[in-house]
């Protein structure tokens, strides 16, 4: 299977139009408000002598916090302009970095075989593929998984699209770092609060533990609050 070219060079459009600049992506929020209070769910669950891939690292804030966790982190991503980027920022070399179509699954396997089990860590991945390519991605981390490791998916809540619509009703319009996702065509929160678990079941993982949460954006509204985006976060391992 292999994502559409449409949604291919969207990413790729998006990423070579964005600087190199923290936070200049919406989602580029720091670890202090992402990763970090992520693995203090996620931690009890995953052995920490197993690597641990960054499924979808964009340009690889949180991946290089991971590296600081885990003995090897590896960030991949489907864009090539997005590993440009995190290669760019990781100026110590603490992760490592690679262009990877997750719904492709002799390169997913075939990073698998290079790796062994690892823990997985997903962030907002899901819920903006486009439809025909969601069970590839939560067939990705199940084949990442193995049988050792562990993941952590958040994924966007149906609640997320109340507090976009707020951003775009704006008198100004949308915010900036919102308006130009628009512009090159990418749409978040598409996927439904019911399919994200069910994609995962149907991987073969199975849920460990899980709760709501919101994913902090760069942007804000115009009376200065953070844009917060509903959540659910997964812990999840394969189903023996």
């Amino acid at each position: 299977m292999s994502v559409s070219q449409r949604y291919r060079e969207a990413w790729e459009s998006y990423w070579r139009d964005t600087s190199d600049a923290p936070g200049e992506a919406i989602w580029d929020s720091d670890p202090s408000v992402t990763a970090i209070p992520h693995m203090e769910w996620f931690a009890p669950h995953a052995d920490p002598s197993l690597p641990i891939v960054d499924l979808g690292c964009g340009n690889g804030t949180q991946t290089r916090y991971l590296a600081t966790r885990f003995p090897r982190a590896i960030g991949v991503d489907l864009s090539s302009a997005a590993i440009e980027h995190a290669r760019r920022a990781d100026s110590e070399s603490v992760a490592e970095f690679r262009q990877l179509n997750l719904t492709d699954v002799d390169d997913v396997r075939e990073l698998h075989e290079q790796l062994g089990d690892t823990n997985v860590y997903m962030r907002a991945v899901i819920h903006q593929s486009e439809p025909q390519d969601r069970p590839g991605v939560a067939a990705a981390v199940a084949g990442m998984v193995g049988t050792a490791g562990r993941a952590f998916v958040a994924e966007l809540t149906s609640a997320s699209k109340a507090v976009l619509q707020r951003a775009v009703q704006s008198p100004d319009g949308p915010p900036p770092k919102l308006a130009r996702v628009f512009k090159h065509g990418l749409k978040p929160a598409e996927a439904d609060d019911a399919e994200v678990p069910r994609l995962l079941r149907q991987a073969g993982l199975e849920v460990l533990a899980q709760g709501d949460t919101a994913l902090a954006q760069t942007e804000y509204l115009e009376d200065g609050t953070r844009i917060e985006l509903p959540a659910r976060w997964f812990v999840l391992g394969r189903t023996v």
